[in-house]
Protein backbone atom coordinates (compact mmCIF):
# COMPACT_ATOMS: atom_id res chain seq x y z
CA UNK A 1 0.00 0.00 0.00
CA UNK A 2 1.56 3.74 -0.63
CA UNK A 3 1.59 5.93 2.34
CA UNK A 4 -1.03 8.33 -0.21
CA UNK A 5 -3.32 5.67 -0.33
CA UNK A 6 -2.36 5.24 3.76
CA UNK A 7 -2.73 8.62 4.44
CA UNK A 8 -6.50 8.84 2.30
CA UNK A 9 -7.84 5.70 3.89
CA UNK A 10 -6.69 6.87 7.67
CA UNK A 11 -8.60 10.54 6.80
CA UNK A 12 -11.43 9.15 5.34
CA UNK A 13 -12.20 7.27 8.77
CA UNK A 14 -11.34 10.05 11.04
CA UNK A 15 -14.04 11.82 8.70
CA UNK A 16 -16.67 8.93 9.57
CA UNK A 17 -15.77 8.74 13.41
CA UNK A 18 -16.09 13.08 13.01
CA UNK A 19 -19.68 12.50 11.21
CA UNK A 20 -20.66 10.28 13.95
CA UNK A 21 -19.35 12.38 16.81
CA UNK A 22 -21.52 15.41 15.54
CA UNK A 23 -24.60 13.37 14.63
CA UNK A 24 -25.07 11.99 18.16
CA UNK A 25 -23.37 15.01 19.97
CA UNK A 26 -24.61 16.90 23.66
CA UNK A 27 -27.28 19.40 22.00
CA UNK A 28 -26.51 22.96 23.27
CA UNK A 29 -28.35 25.55 24.70
CA UNK A 30 -28.99 28.23 22.61
CA UNK A 31 -28.50 26.75 19.10
CA UNK A 32 -30.15 25.19 16.80
CA UNK A 33 -32.27 21.96 18.19
CA UNK A 34 -31.15 19.03 16.23
CA UNK A 35 -33.97 18.40 13.38
CA UNK A 36 -35.59 14.76 13.59
CA UNK A 37 -38.67 12.96 11.58
CA UNK A 38 -40.23 10.16 13.28
CA UNK A 39 -43.62 8.54 13.44
CA UNK A 40 -46.19 9.34 15.49
CA UNK A 41 -48.60 7.23 17.58
CA UNK A 42 -51.51 7.96 15.76
CA UNK A 43 -49.86 7.34 12.50
CA UNK A 44 -48.71 10.66 11.07
CA UNK A 45 -45.39 11.61 10.81
CA UNK A 46 -43.85 14.07 12.70
CA UNK A 47 -41.15 16.50 11.41
CA UNK A 48 -39.41 18.90 13.78
CA UNK A 49 -38.65 21.59 11.06
CA UNK A 50 -42.66 21.94 10.18
CA UNK A 51 -42.91 23.17 13.69
CA UNK A 52 -40.60 26.22 13.26
CA UNK A 53 -42.77 29.20 14.65
CA UNK A 54 -44.04 27.27 17.45
CA UNK A 55 -42.44 26.60 21.10
CA UNK A 56 -41.86 22.33 21.08
CA UNK A 57 -41.66 20.45 23.90
CA UNK A 58 -39.65 17.45 23.78
CA UNK A 59 -40.93 14.94 27.25
CA UNK A 60 -39.16 11.60 27.30
CA UNK A 61 -41.43 8.81 28.71
CA UNK A 62 -41.84 5.65 29.92
CA UNK A 63 -45.38 4.48 31.03
CA UNK A 64 -43.92 1.90 33.49
CA UNK A 65 -40.90 4.14 34.99
CA UNK A 66 -41.93 4.85 38.80
CA UNK A 67 -40.27 8.30 38.44
CA UNK A 68 -43.07 8.77 35.40
CA UNK A 69 -45.60 7.47 37.45
CA UNK A 70 -44.91 10.14 40.06
CA UNK A 71 -45.55 13.01 37.81
CA UNK A 72 -48.72 10.98 36.20
CA UNK A 73 -50.17 8.60 37.94
CA UNK A 74 -49.68 9.59 41.71
CA UNK A 75 -50.20 13.43 41.14
CA UNK A 76 -51.16 14.05 37.35
CA UNK A 77 -47.97 16.96 37.71
CA UNK A 78 -47.39 16.54 33.68
CA UNK A 79 -50.66 16.05 32.58
CA UNK A 80 -51.02 19.92 33.80
CA UNK A 81 -48.47 21.33 32.37
CA UNK A 82 -49.53 19.65 29.30
CA UNK A 83 -53.06 21.08 29.56
CA UNK A 84 -51.29 24.86 30.20
CA UNK A 85 -48.91 24.42 27.45
CA UNK A 86 -51.27 23.06 24.62
CA UNK A 87 -53.75 25.96 25.84
CA UNK A 88 -51.01 28.16 25.01
CA UNK A 89 -50.21 26.98 21.56
CA UNK A 90 -47.13 25.33 22.88
CA UNK A 91 -46.94 21.66 20.51
CA UNK A 92 -45.79 19.15 23.44
CA UNK A 93 -44.61 15.83 22.06
CA UNK A 94 -43.83 12.57 24.41
CA UNK A 95 -40.62 10.54 23.21
CA UNK A 96 -40.56 7.22 23.29
CA UNK A 97 -37.47 5.13 22.82
CA UNK A 98 -38.03 2.24 24.69
CA UNK A 99 -36.69 -0.97 22.38
CA UNK A 100 -38.94 -3.69 21.56
CA UNK A 101 -39.00 -6.38 24.29
CA UNK A 102 -38.12 -3.57 26.77
CA UNK A 103 -39.86 -1.71 29.71
CA UNK A 104 -42.00 0.88 28.28
CA UNK A 105 -42.21 0.37 24.84
CA UNK A 106 -45.78 0.32 23.68
CA UNK A 107 -47.51 0.72 19.91
CA UNK A 108 -49.36 3.60 19.11
CA UNK A 109 -53.03 2.32 20.36
CA UNK A 110 -50.98 1.44 23.53
CA UNK A 111 -49.60 4.62 23.90
CA UNK A 112 -52.99 6.72 22.99
CA UNK A 113 -54.69 5.01 25.35
CA UNK A 114 -52.48 4.81 28.31
CA UNK A 115 -52.76 8.79 27.80
CA UNK A 116 -56.74 8.74 27.74
CA UNK A 117 -56.47 6.81 31.84
CA UNK A 118 -53.86 9.29 32.67
CA UNK A 119 -55.78 12.52 31.22
CA UNK A 120 -52.87 13.23 29.99
CA UNK A 121 -52.88 16.06 27.00
CA UNK A 122 -49.85 15.74 24.90
CA UNK A 123 -49.65 16.93 21.12
CA UNK A 124 -48.39 13.83 19.60
CA UNK A 125 -46.52 10.92 20.76
CA UNK A 126 -43.18 10.00 18.81
CA UNK A 127 -42.75 6.18 18.66
CA UNK A 128 -38.95 6.16 18.43
CA UNK A 129 -38.35 1.94 19.26
CA UNK A 130 -35.13 2.41 17.25
CA UNK A 131 -33.86 5.14 19.58
CA UNK A 132 -32.95 7.23 16.97
CA UNK A 133 -33.97 10.63 18.26
CA UNK A 134 -33.26 9.90 21.71
CA UNK A 135 -29.75 9.18 20.77
CA UNK A 136 -29.97 12.64 18.50
CA UNK A 137 -30.82 14.16 21.62
CA UNK A 138 -28.71 12.17 24.10
CA UNK A 139 -31.45 11.45 26.07
CA UNK A 140 -31.18 9.80 29.09
CA UNK A 141 -33.89 9.54 31.36
CA UNK A 142 -37.47 9.05 31.72
CA UNK A 143 -38.85 11.95 32.17
CA UNK A 144 -35.87 14.32 30.60
CA UNK A 145 -37.07 17.17 28.72
CA UNK A 146 -36.33 19.71 25.99
CA UNK A 147 -37.49 22.87 25.41
CA UNK A 148 -37.36 24.20 21.63
CA UNK A 149 -38.48 27.91 21.22
CA UNK A 150 -40.27 28.99 18.03
CA UNK A 151 -37.09 30.16 15.81
CA UNK A 152 -35.95 26.26 16.25
CA UNK A 153 -33.42 26.56 19.16
CA UNK A 154 -32.68 24.64 21.97
CA UNK A 155 -33.24 26.90 25.01
CA UNK A 156 -33.77 24.46 27.82
CA UNK A 157 -32.71 20.79 28.33
CA UNK A 158 -32.87 18.80 31.66
CA UNK A 159 -35.07 17.43 34.40
CA UNK A 160 -38.81 18.11 34.96
CA UNK A 161 -37.77 19.87 38.69
CA UNK A 162 -35.24 19.40 40.92
CA UNK A 163 -36.50 17.01 43.50
CA UNK A 164 -34.85 13.92 42.21
CA UNK A 165 -37.49 10.84 43.83
CA UNK A 166 -40.29 9.02 43.43
CA UNK A 167 -42.40 11.01 45.94
CA UNK A 168 -44.84 13.14 45.11
CA UNK A 169 -45.17 14.98 48.18
CA UNK A 170 -41.88 16.78 46.74
CA UNK A 171 -43.88 18.01 43.97
CA UNK A 172 -44.85 21.39 45.27
CA UNK A 173 -41.54 21.60 46.76
CA UNK A 174 -39.21 21.47 44.07
CA UNK A 175 -38.05 23.79 41.60
CA UNK A 176 -40.21 23.36 38.47
CA UNK A 177 -37.70 23.40 35.72
CA UNK A 178 -39.87 23.16 32.46
CA UNK A 179 -43.00 25.18 34.28
CA UNK A 180 -40.43 27.93 34.71
CA UNK A 181 -38.48 27.85 31.14
CA UNK A 182 -42.18 27.96 29.89
CA UNK A 183 -43.07 31.06 31.34
CA UNK A 184 -39.89 33.01 30.88
CA UNK A 185 -40.14 32.24 27.02
CA UNK A 186 -43.78 33.52 26.78
CA UNK A 187 -42.75 36.54 28.50
CA UNK A 188 -39.90 36.83 26.64
CA UNK A 189 -37.16 36.64 29.40
CA UNK A 190 -34.31 34.79 29.80
CA UNK A 191 -34.45 31.38 31.19
CA UNK A 192 -32.84 30.92 34.84
CA UNK A 193 -32.37 27.65 34.77
CA UNK A 194 -31.54 26.64 31.43
CA UNK A 195 -29.45 23.46 31.58
CA UNK A 196 -30.16 20.85 34.86
CA UNK A 197 -29.42 17.20 35.19
CA UNK A 198 -32.41 15.16 34.41
CA UNK A 199 -33.36 12.39 36.81
CA UNK A 200 -35.63 9.31 36.43
CA UNK A 201 -35.04 5.73 35.35
CA UNK A 202 -32.61 4.89 31.81
CA UNK A 203 -34.11 4.76 29.05
CA UNK A 204 -34.09 1.74 27.68
CA UNK A 205 -32.41 1.26 24.23
CA UNK A 206 -31.86 -1.95 22.23
CA UNK A 207 -28.39 -2.79 23.22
Amino acid sequence: MSIRRAINIAFTGVSIALASIHVYADPVVGKPAPVFSGKAADGSTINLADLKGKTVVLEWTNHDCPYVQKHYDQSSNIPGLQKDATGNDVVWLQVISSAPGKQGNVDGATAISLNEKRNAVPTNIILDPEGTIGKLYDAKTTPHMFVINNDGALVYKGGIDSIKTTNPADIPKAVPYVKEALEALSAGQPIKNSATAPYGCSIKYAG
